[in-house]
């Protein structure tokens, strides 16, 4: 075996089962901890989730008491490109260990970087999305460190004149966390190229280098320091998340990395316009955590300033543990003189035009805030908003329905009410069922114009929905016509008040819930076909004995 020894640690290539795979002799302590905070399991039901949000968001309300938090974003975007940023190969999430390498990403001596066209592209998107000033001339730059899976020594990003800066991004915080619109300024968007990844053994005693990762192009988004709580930090991943998939420009998976956030967490006695000392968690796979993460960072530096420790907040980088929802240190913060940024010799800059930029602009395809404001500006309430417009595949289908002619609340009602209940028993998405957009609003209409119940609406939309077919052809091969005859509800109303005489003298004695338990038999007894105004009508004029 071949061994190479790389500033004291030893890289050497395995064979057999490893075949592939780097192997890194590590100091046990540290890379058993890490292996065991990235083992963490990152899933847990919604419901569970939203508790202990909530409760801790609640406990960080009550201890913030004369501080307030700083909190800044820097947001990993990887981009949904057939190749790598500067090199020929694909990204599989998934493929065999260091089976999409090359001499290039791997860093090898003498290869040359060539610019992904595709990549530039991404970035003027996601720029122009955030509201960004977009640079017409740009560069790349050598950001020096040294790590296992960084094969070159230093990654290739963009440092003093990124492609894009001074933005914002607006959205709306959900109602059941205190609703209302919030603007967050974007410092910049720059494009750089991943690391490697680091498998570590079990034991500790090892660590196993993939460089699949390598090379593979990146966008980083750095927000202002604007945001105050972890509700806001976690709502504006997410809108970054919903920017991303709406573009197109990456699937935006927290759980496979291709979306990752990095949170800078501050506290300051509330009047105090300087900056305290700051400190980056990292290892959050979903926005639930991201919130919790920061709610006990503010609570534990709070606390350390009410003991006069402040002192002890130094800047670093920590890690979320999910499993004891706490924070650790896990190395002491780089500063911009530690990377030793200077221009990229091997890459030319990144010139732009005006028509290159407009061509962008005008492909774009509705963002979500746009679609909110437009969903909004139609009546519907923010809650259903929000809830339309988070899934660009839901927005989709919701506006294909508004197409078709459909009243847009009952559309809205339909999709967040039957619909989303049987996509989540399922674990489907709403483009994975057989019901069209024009189906549920043929089933709206058929409701609306009186041919078929609600309850019968009901039946029919699951069929639509398991089956496919049509409204009309569901309703024939069932016979499910709502009876709009008077004289035939009547029938059936008189039929039922003769066959409960003892109910009938307990209403008119003034029990006048039992109203509920006649519909009720007059349905059964007209299989669900009767129209519910004029059962009602008739009903009620019946048992007052006219």
């Amino acid at each position: 075996m071949a061994l190479t020894l790389l500033r004291g640690i030893r890289t050497q290539t395995l064979s057999g089962a490893n075949a592939g795979l780097f192997c890194t002799t590590r100091r046990p302590p540290l890379a058993h901890f890490t292996a065991r905070v990235e083992s963490v399991q990152t899933s847990e039901p919604k419901s569970v989730r939203k508790s202990i949000q909530q409760a801790t968001k609640e406990a960080v309300e009550q201890k913030t008491h004369g501080f307030e938090a700083v909190i800044g974003i820097e947001t990993h975007v990887q981009l949904s490109t057939i190749t790598k940023a500067f090199c020929s190969c694909p990204y599989d999430y998934g493929s065999q260990p260091n089976s999409t390498v090359c001499p290039t990403c791997m860093g090898h001596p003498g290869t040359l970087p060539v610019l992904n066209a595709k990549v530039v592209e991404c970035a003027v998107k996601l720029g122009l999305a955030l509201n960004c000033e977009i640079s017409m001339t740009s560069k790349f730059d050598r950001k020096q460190y040294f790590y296992p899976d960084l094969p070159k020594g230093y990654q290739i990003s963009q440092f003093d004149i990124p492609i894009a800066e001074k933005g914002y991004l607006d959205l709306d915080i959900p109602m059941e966390f205190g609703g209302g619109h919030r603007r967050f300024g974007v410092t910049r968007v720059h494009m750089e190229e991943d690391a490697g990844k680091l498998l570590h053994s079990e034991s500790g005693s090892f660590s196993q280098v993939d460089l699949n990762r390598a090379g593979v192009p990146l966008l980083e988004i750095v927000s202002e320091p604007d945001m105050r709580t972890g509700i806001e930090a976690a709502e504006y991943g997410a809108e970054i998340q919903r920017a991303v998939r709406y573009l197109g420009v990456g699937n935006g998976n927290m759980q496979e990395g291709s979306l990752r956030c990095d949170v800078n967490v501050s506290v300051r006695p509330i009047g105090q316009s300087e900056f305290s000392t700051k400190v980056e968690i990292k290892n959050m796979n979903s926005f639930s955590e991201i919130s919790r993460a920061i709610d006990y960072e503010i609570a534990r530096q709070i606390l350390l300033h009410k003991e006069s420790q402040a002192d002890k907040i130094v800047q670093e980088t920590r890690l979320w543990d999910e499993s004891s929802q706490k924070t650790f240190t896990m190395r002491k913060k780089e500063g911009l003189a530690d990377y030793r940024y200077f221009p990229e010799p091997d890459l030319p800059e990144v010139v732009l035009t005006s028509d290159y930029i407009d061509e962008i602009r005008n492909s774009m395809p509705e963002l979500p805030e746009a679609k909110r404001r437009r969903y909004e500006n139609m009546g519907l309430s923010m809650q259903d908003v929000i809830f339309l417009a988070n899934d660009d595949i839901v927005a989709h289908f919701f506006d294909s329905t508004l197409e078709h002619g459909a009243d847009a609340k009952l559309a809205a009602n339909w999709i967040m009410g039957d619909i989303t209940a049987y996509l989540k028993n399922e674990k489907l998405s709403i483009d994975e069922i057989k019901l069209t957009p024009l189906e549920l609003s043929e089933l709206i209409a058929f409701i609306k114009n009186g041919t078929i119940s609600g309850k019968i609406g009901k039946e029919i939309l699951v069929e639509l929905i398991t089956k496919g077919g049509t409204v009309k052809s569901v309703i024939e091969e069932k016979d499910l016509v709502q009876i709009a005859d008077p004289a035939a509800i009547e029938a059936m109303v008189d039929k039922v008040l003769a066959e409960n005489p003892k109910q009938l003298e307990q209403y008119r004695a003034g029990k006048t819930k039992l109203q509920g338990f006649f519909a009720g038999q007059v349905m059964k007894a007209s299989k669900g076909k009767a129209s519910p105004v004029l059962l009602n009508k008739i009903l009620g004029e019946k048992l007052k004995g006219n």
